[in-house]
């Protein structure tokens, strides 16, 4: 009886476990969705947080759409870089986070010419937000590796 009951107990166990590691899908396996479809439900997204008027959404889709064309310039360029098994030197690495970093101050500046001021404070708690939850990610990505 014992041992018939350690055997459900174990089977049980297994059972469970094996279902938590379904729960979340792998990162390949997940949907890919195409930068219009990312744009969209970003779109979608500030709207309803942020209240968003048609004009300003007229004007964020238009910049949300320039930022992901731009970002899969910078994509395209890198993957050409790696591809070509050249490391990039230190100088490089700092034109590109130079770049990086006006990219990012031009489209704040941007969106704070399309938004109200009580909407722009918003954005940018969501933004601060939206950083805190990668941190934490990565965080714990490199805890799971080791």
């Amino acid at each position: 009886m014992k041992k018939l009951f350690i055997a459900a107990m174990l089977f049980v166990g297994i059972a469970s476990f094996a279902q938590d590691m379904d729960q979340k899908p792998a990162r390949e396996q997940r949907e890919r969705m195409t930068p219009e479809q990312r744009n969209e439900k970003q779109l979608q997204k500030l709207t309803t947080e942020l209240n968003l008027d048609a004009s300003q959404q007229a004007q964020v889709k238009q910049l949300l759409a320039d930022r992901s064309a731009k970002a899969e310039k910078f994509r395209e360029a890198r993957k050409e870089k790696k591809d070509s098994n050249t490391k990039p030197t230190a100088e490089e690495k700092a034109a590109f986070k130079k770049e990086m970093e006006d990219e990012i101050a031009a489209n704040d500046a941007k969106m704070k010419s399309i938004l109200k001021p009580d909407q722009y404070t918003k954005w940018k708690a969501l933004q601060e937000e939206k950083k805190d939850k990668m941190k934490e990610k990565m965080k714990e990505h490199k805890k799971d590796k080791m």
